[in-house]
């Protein structure tokens, strides 16, 4: 009955029993019969069935809303049962550059789980170098990561995307009005950066040598610390991105270097050497997200 559920619950998530059959590699009338089944089952019309659609019954809704909750404590306590089956449960090790603030990291690891339930995938945040050093010591499968220094053949290495570095500036600052900004122009304007005590210098001196930025530099773990002070005017943050439209107490201005845009490239790497088929199966997903 479990699979019949899920197949109820596509077909009215979807509004489709055509598109419910696809998600699931199924024929549409085998996902048809499998629905009426279920109604024969519990005795109950799940849906009005019209000419090429369908409304929810009164007891259709109530148990589509029902067997949301029972799916999901079902999908909970068979996660914890692999959890606990050392025999059963395969863990996957992934780094995650700290202060990256896209969605499809996240959105990786949720399909990835839908497709390996049975591997538990445990995330590392870190900085660049501290996320290279678990990678190379064996304790990460592999890192999202940005570029800074040469491929190593050691190492696969996978371009994921490239974006333009924007500074996040007090929406009441002056350089607010420009839509780009040379980073020597900033150079009377502090830069905030997020990072670890133990990785202060590593930041330090790739944002001043590697990058060119002659700002003094102020530093802080804690991204809402980092935006109040941007916000009260106390420097500025540099992000990938616009950022969101519909910001007021902020600005996204572009930063240029001698006239060029500066870009910052995130990659995934794992070791040539490693043969873990999940590793590969996860950054293959990973690739689908950009």
């Amino acid at each position: 009955m479990l699979k019949q559920i899920r197949y109820f619950q596509s077909v009215v998530r979807l509004g489709s029993f055509t598109a419910a059959a696809e998600e699931h590699f199924i024929s549409q009338s085998a996902i048809s019969q499998q629905v009426k089944a279920l109604e024969d089952e519990l005795g109950v019309s799940l849906l009005e069935r019209k000419k090429r659609s369908f409304t929810l019954t009164p007891a259709g809704e109530y148990f589509y809303k029902k067997s949301l909750v029972l799916v999901a404590d079902y999908d909970s306590i068979v996660r914890e049962l692999q959890r606990q089956s050392a025999e059963n449960s395969e863990l996957l090790k992934v780094g995650l550059l700290k202060g990256y603030s896209g969605k499809e990291f996240n959105s990786a690891v949720s399909a990835f789980t839908v497709q390996y339930p049975d591997v538990t995938v445990e995330v590392t945040h870190g900085n660049h170098d501290a996320l290279y050093a678990l990678l190379r010591n064996g304790e990460l499968d592999m890192v999202l990561n940005d570029q800074r220094r040469a491929f190593s053949d050691e190492y696969i290495n996978i371009v994921l995307d490239i974006r333009e570095y924007y500074a996040e500036i007090s929406a009441n600052s002056p350089i607010a009005q420009l839509d780009e900004v040379e980073i020597s122009d900033l150079k009377n304007t502090p830069l905030i950066l997020l990072s670890s005590p133990d990785q202060q210098e590593t930041e330090r001196s790739f944002y001043a040598n590697d990058l060119g930025f002659t700002s003094e530099i102020y530093f802080t773990e804690y991204i809402d610390d980092a935006l109040m002070q941007v916000i009260q005017g106390k420097g500025f943050m540099p992000i990938e991105g616009s950022g969101d439209a519909v910001q007021t107490t902020t600005k996204a201005v572009r930063l240029l270097r001698n006239g060029k845009p500066i870009i910052r490239r995130y990659c995934a790497f794992m070791k040539a050497d490693d043969t873990g088929k999940h590793t590969h199966d996860f950054i293959e997903i990973l690739k689908q997200q950009f």
